[in-house]
């Protein structure tokens, strides 16, 4: 997070304990409200800033023309610019203050407070008309609030995580009363009710199968890519789909007991744990605070062990004002605009500056397997035809029988007899037995497709070319002509091309790939053999997962956490709670999106090399801007003192002022440069390599 949210999240806790509203005069809710009252803030500041601006005699010396003679317009405007724009700044330097913690908003709060009461004692004729700097203030509180809205926006947040979790549940269950059934919302259910879940629909809550058999999709919660077989006394869990039969289940767990509360618990902790990542500008804000403390103090004393009281107020006066740094005030936030901005046109979506930055020091990243290195679905991986047949033949016979299933192995066979063109013949008198296969005549011939249990049934033996197969942990379906085996077919999860050159290109830079997955040991370490991944964490938990990158972390690494279900959702949220980053394929569940801090819009894993890439130029922007902010300070601050005063050099305020106004500008145009940045996959891969 950046050094304004979070000295703006200190402003809110304050305003809560003290009844006061937010600034802008209104209370809200959410980061949206606090994007949206800072956009209206900062919109009424530039209008009052404006004629306060133009108006004042200080600044048309400086810029050489004479104001309307109405010398009350800059002081109330500026009072009312001061007590209503200034509000965040002054709170946050209060909360900076008791916290011991001086930053941006105590060095802002100082300048603009200081530049108020100067200007009232130079308005009233009370100090020197050099002091009136109702438009440094006037400019000084629109800058300050235009970096804030512009860094808020780019994090503002597009959903929620516990939201998305809710959202699995069914909104309603069927539990069954007598010999019928009654619909109920998931909530009134209680442990010991027996609820139906019809075929394609999600289960309510935890519990135990006590009728019924049906393949049920755990990807959401468990990330294993096959349907699990579950039947009379196997465990099942809420958010879980039964994908082809009916099952009765028996409620065991409800509410904050279930699975899916757990992992909701365990996201909410990962989320609300803090970084010790040390914010860039908070600590050059620091630092630029005690400097121009102290130069204040040595100006003042020096001035006046010369005998010059009245320039020793101007002087301390001008470098407490001056010292606020514009620049640093923008330095970041248009870094973070710009930069999130050029991410989103390359499919990289920042959610979180922190893991933008974190992003460069990288050295290990976590890819969960499925819907991540892979696709997430079944595909033909491989087809052997017994002797005598043809191998196209026998999958279109195969995709004929299982055209009427919406089994996701049946959507797989017909989808690669698409792929390849060919010619599925019609089928009638389907059948489909759970567990075991589906039945069909196709061209006067009975084709049967199914497991083991099918080939159990017929008395019939596998192909030997299938026993490497299921080592590997992929789903075995032969098919069966007229009582013969006449071929069998390999389905996997199917890894995604281009996930061989992310592997690759991330191995080159010097960081360790690590495959995880909720799948077992035969079906990980085949991908990851495949890919050139040595490190391998198989067959684990949502809860185990965050706790693996712990691990990592405590080995001293630096972890990107790659995923895309609820099941990598604390893993993703423990990332950034560890000092990493948590990354969610876009394409993956809206639960996994909103618990991380960079999503990828499309299902490329090589894209994590374009976050590579933009955190590390972005970064190096954001050092170059941080220079350049500080090194007008560390130029003007001396000057305005009058360090030079022996050789008979005092800075003008007006070069002061243009000194400010050029680091402004640099600092903007610096930042421009990242437009340049091609994040697209192939591009970062290049510019990396």
């Amino acid at each position: 997070m950046g050094y304004t949210i979070a000295t703006m999240t200190e402003v809110e806790h304050a305003q809560h304990h003290h009844g006061a509203e937010h600034a802008g005069g209104h209370s809200g809710h959410g980061h949206d409200d606090h994007v949206a009252q800072f956009r209206r803030l900062f919109w009424i500041m530039l209008v009052l800033a404006v004629p306060t601006v133009a108006l004042s005699g200080m600044f048309a010396m400086i810029v050489g023309y004479s104001p309307p003679d109405v010398p009350w317009v800059s002081p109330v405007l500026g009072t009312v610019m001061y007590l209503w724009g200034g509000r965040p700044f002054l709170t946050g330097a209060v909360s900076e203050i008791r916290s011991r913690t001086p930053g941006m908003m105590l060095l802002i709060g100082l300048a603009i407070t200081v530049a108020f009461v100067s200007s009232w004692g130079a308005s009233l004729g009370v100090l020197h008309h050099q002091l009136d700097f109702w438009w440094e203030l006037a400019l000084l509180i629109v800058i300050m609030l235009l970096g804030h809205w512009i860094e808020m926006r780019s994090l503002a947040q597009t959903s929620s995580a516990l939201e998305s979790l809710a959202a699995l549940l069914p909104d309603e269950a069927e539990r069954i009363v007598g010999d019928g059934t009654e619909t109920v919302a998931p909530s009134e259910l209680q442990t010991g009710d027996v609820v139906l879940v019809r075929p394609g629909a999600s289960v309510p809550a935890d519990g135990d199968v006590v009728d019924g058999s049906a393949d049920v999709d755990e990807s959401m919660v468990t990330g294993e890519s096959r349907p699990v077989r579950r039947s009379v006394g196997d465990h099942v869990v809420a958010g879980t789909v039964a994908t082809d039969s009916a099952l009765r289940v028996t409620v065991t767990a409800v509410g904050d007991d279930t699975t899916l509360a757990g992992i909701q618990r365990l996201v909410t902790e990962a989320q609300n744990s803090s970084s010790r990542a040390q914010r860039l500008a908070d600590r050059a804000a620091g630092w630029l605070f005690w400097f121009a403390l102290s130069a204040a103090i040595l100006t003042a004393a020096a001035w006046s062990f010369l005998g010059q009281p009245s320039e020793a107020v101007i002087r301390t006066i001008t470098v407490l004002v001056i010292a606020c740094p514009h620049a640093l005030g923008l330095a970041i936030p248009l870094v973070v605009s710009i930069a999130t901005e050029r991410a989103a046109r390359g499919g990289v979506l920042v959610k979180d500056r922190l893991a933008l930055e974190n992003m460069r020091t990288v050295d290990a990243v976590l890819f969960d397997k499925t819907g991540t290195l892979t696709a997430g679905k079944p595909a033909v991986t491989d087809v052997v035809a017994a002797a005598g047949r043809d191998e196209n033949t026998l999958l279109a016979l195969a995709a004929a029988a299982e055209a009427d299933s919406e089994h996701p192995l049946a959507r797989a066979i017909v989808g690669i007899a698409k792929e390849r063109g060919l010619a599925v013949p019609a089928a009638r008198d389907f059948t489909s037995s759970p567990a075991v296969g589906v039945t069909a005549l196709v061209d006067g011939a009975t084709v049967r497709v199914g497991g083991p249990r099918m080939l159990a049934e017929a008395g019939l033996a596998e192909l030997p070319e299938t026993g490497t197969w299921r080592d590997e942990g992929a789903t075995v379906l032969h098919v069966v002509v007229d009582g013969t085996v006449a071929g069998a077919l390999k389905l996997a999860d199917e890894i995604r091309p281009e996930s061989r050159q992310a592997v690759a290109a991330l191995r080159d830079l010097g960081i360790e790939t690590v495959l995880i997955t909720g799948d077992a040991e035969s079906v990980a370490h085949a991908v990851a053999a495949e890919l050139g991944i040595e490190r391998v964490y198989a067959e684990v938990r949502p809860e185990d997962k965050a706790a693996k990158v712990a691990e990592l972390a405590a080995e001293g690494r630096t972890v990107a956490m790659v995923g895309d279900g609820v099941n990598d959702a604390p893993a993703i949220a423990a990332a950034a709670a560890e000092g990493g980053v948590g990354i969610a394929i876009g394409a993956g569940t809206d639960v996994a999106i909103a618990s991380a801090g960079v999503i990828l819009a499309g299902s490329d894993p090589r894209s994590a090399l374009s976050v590579v890439l933009l955190s590390r130029e972005s970064y190096r922007k954001m050092r170059q801007n941080l220079w350049w902010a500080a090194g007008y300070n560390l130029v003007a601050v001396p000057l305005a003192a009058g360090v030079l005063a022996p050789v008979g050099f005092v800075m003008p305020m007006s070069v002061g002022a243009i000194l400010m106004s050029a680091s402004t500008v640099v600092v903007a145009l610096n930042a421009q440069l990242l437009r340049r940045l091609d994040l697209r996959p192939d591009a970062a891969l290049r510019a990396l390599s």
